[in-house]
């Protein structure tokens, strides 16, 4: 604890006591050994690579619970229905989405679709499989497919698989794609809801503007009603 504590006295200003603690709690736990890189600090989250054992790593996402945007948080949270009871409380608001992110990613895992397998949530801090080799698979947006025919065709097939498990991202985009070894790997799922939220068709609709807009400079044109319908009617392919 102590050599954590003196190889994250820099960034203090990242963690709260309460969050320290349970930091703490999930490595007596086992679900990692410690802390190492950061991959990105911002406003609304912190996230970490962490040491299992020697050579192994897993994802340690982090909400910040003095700066998130917890009204934008709830103006999502309320309108999702399997959130029955959600009052403005910051801290309530902030374990709710975490607590959403770690459950939405449980149920797009099990419908095969290629996201981070969640292995922990504790309040405001998810842990989550590493993605990469050595280092962090990259954003689509920062590592174009080599072959972006074919990576856009197994994105869109993702976004089917999601739909059909009940879900729609609502934040998807070169942000929350990773290209891992030239396939796409979908994150971010804190805003993703169910297909019985009023607002989920929009959500969708956004999400496929979205994708067509960053795949037709890589020189692919696709009608975006053309699309929308296409995930909307998937059929699980049988072999």
């Amino acid at each position: 604890m102590g050599i954590f504590r003196e190889k994250f006295k820099t960034l203090k200003n990242v963690f709260d006591l309460f969050t320290e603690r349970n930091l703490f709690k999930l490595i007596s736990q086992g679900y990692f050994e410690g802390l190492e890189s950061p991959i990105s600090i911002g406003k609304e989250a912190n996230i970490f690579t962490a040491k299992i054992k020697e050579g192994e790593k897993r994802i340690v996402k982090i909400y910040r619970l003095s700066t998130c945007d917890f009204m934008q948080m709830y103006s999502y949270l309320r309108s999702d229905p399997r959130i029955k009871k959600i009052n403005r409380n910051r801290r309530q608001i902030i374990f709710t989405w975490a607590q959403r992110e770690y459950r939405n990613l449980l149920k797009a895992r099990a419908a095969g679709v290629r996201v981070p397998t969640p292995f922990s949530c504790l309040y405001n801090i998810l842990v989550l499989e590493f993605i990469g080799d050595d280092d962090p698979a990259p954003q689509l947006k920062d590592k174009i497919p080599e072959n972006p025919f074919q990576f856009y065709n197994e994105l869109v097939e993702e976004m089917q698989k999601l739909y059909k498990a009940g879900l729609v991202h609502a934040d998807l985009s070169k942000f929350n794609v990773l290209n891992f070894q030239e396939h796409p790997v979908l994150i971010d799922f804190s805003q993703a809801t169910s297909l019985d939220n009023p607002r989920a068709i929009e959500y969708l609709k956004r999400d496929v503007h979205n994708i067509v807009t960053f795949f037709k400079k890589l020189n692919i044109y696709e009608d975006e009603e053309k699309l929308l319908k296409s995930i909307q009617t998937f059929k699980k392919k049988s072999f």
